[in-house]
C-alpha cells in the first residue's frame, strides 16, 4: 500500500494568523491598562477632591482652606501613589445660599447663612510606560478632573 502525502494551500497558515493577529492583541492589551490606569486614577483623584473639599470648609478662613485642602490632595494622591505628568491642579469655588460665588465669598458670609465650598482637582495621568510604536496615535496622557462639593458650618464664625 503506497501512502500518498498531499499538500494542501494551508500550510503555513498558523505563522501568518499569528502574524496577522499578535498587532491587534497586542492593542488589545495596551486598551486594558490604559482603561484601567483610568480607572484606578479617576478613584484616587476623586478622593483627593473629596479630602481637600472637607479640608478646606472645616477651616476658618479661605487662605487657611486653601493651604488645608493642598495639604489634603497632596496627602491622598502620595498615599494611592498617583503621579501626575505635572503638579495637580486645584480650583477653588463656592455658593452661598445655592447661588455659585467666589471661594473667598463663600468664606466672608455671615454665620447662619448656608454656604458651600467645592475643591476640584486635576490631574494629566501618564501613559507612556504603556506606549507603543505599533499604536500610532495613541495619547501619552489623559486629564482627569473630579470636584467635591463641602458645606461650611452654619453656625460656625468664619472670616
Amino acid at each position: 500500500m503506497d501512502h500518498v502525502v498531499t499538500r494542501d494551500g494551508r500550510r503555513g497558515s498558523v505563522s501568518i494568523e499569528v502574524a496577522v493577529l499578535a498587532p491587534a492583541f497586542i492593542a488589545l492589551i495596551v486598551l486594558a491598562g490604559v482603561t484601567g490606569r483610568n480607572a484606578v486614577a479617576a478613584e484616587a483623584i476623586e478622593a483627593a477632591a473629596h479630602d481637600a473639599a472637607r479640608a478646606a470648609s472645616i477651616s476658618r478662613d479661605a487662605e487657611t482652606a486653601r493651604a488645608e485642602a493642598r495639604d489634603a490632595a497632596r496627602r491622598q494622591l502620595d498615599w494611592r501613589g498617583l503621579a501626575c505628568t505635572g503638579a495637580p491642579t486645584l480650583t477653588f469655588t463656592g455658593s452661598v445660599a445655592g447661588r455659585s460665588t467666589t471661594f473667598n465669598a463663600a468664606f466672608g458670609s455671615r454665620a447662619g447663612q448656608e454656604a458651600s465650598v467645592t475643591v476640584q482637582v486635576s490631574c494629566t495621568v501618564s501613559y507612556e510606560d504603556l506606549h507603543l510604536s505599533v499604536l500610532p496615535g495613541m495619547p501619552a496622557g489623559d486629564a482627569i478632573s473630579v470636584s467635591f462639593t463641602s458645606p461650611l458650618d452654619r453656625y460656625r464664625s468664619r472670616g
